[in-house]
């Protein structure tokens, strides 16, 4: 298993602290491979995009009309996290759905 986020975000950091056999990729230092990038495109569409963040208000209404794997390319915090990795599973966010699939609800 593999939660892709930050690892100064206090949500990602619940998902590490309730997941401790996961491994922990920083998607700013080592990105998300392509496969998995892909996959959850085709899992989540524009869902995968944090539209509420600082980041995304800062960017100007040219740079969010780009395509949003380009935009998560440029901008990795971009991405709502976590993204956890659970074999073909995919899950989104740190919801208590995603936690009782991940049986730890």
């Amino acid at each position: 298993m593999e939660i892709y986020g930050l690892k100064t975000c206090d949500t990602c950091r619940k998902a590490i602290k309730a997941l401790p056999a996961a491994r922990f990729v920083d998607v700013r230092s080592e990105g998300v491979p392509e496969p998995v990038m892909a996959a959850a495109r085709a899992a989540f569409g524009d869902a995968l995009l944090n539209t509420r963040s600082s980041t995304w208000r800062g960017l100007s209404e040219a740079e969010r009309a780009v395509d949003p794997a380009d935009i998560l390319k440029t901008h990795p915090a971009l991405m709502k996290r976590p993204l956890i990795a659970d074999g073909d599973a995919l899950h989104l966010g740190w919801t208590k759905d995603v936690q009782d699939a991940l049986g730890v609800g």
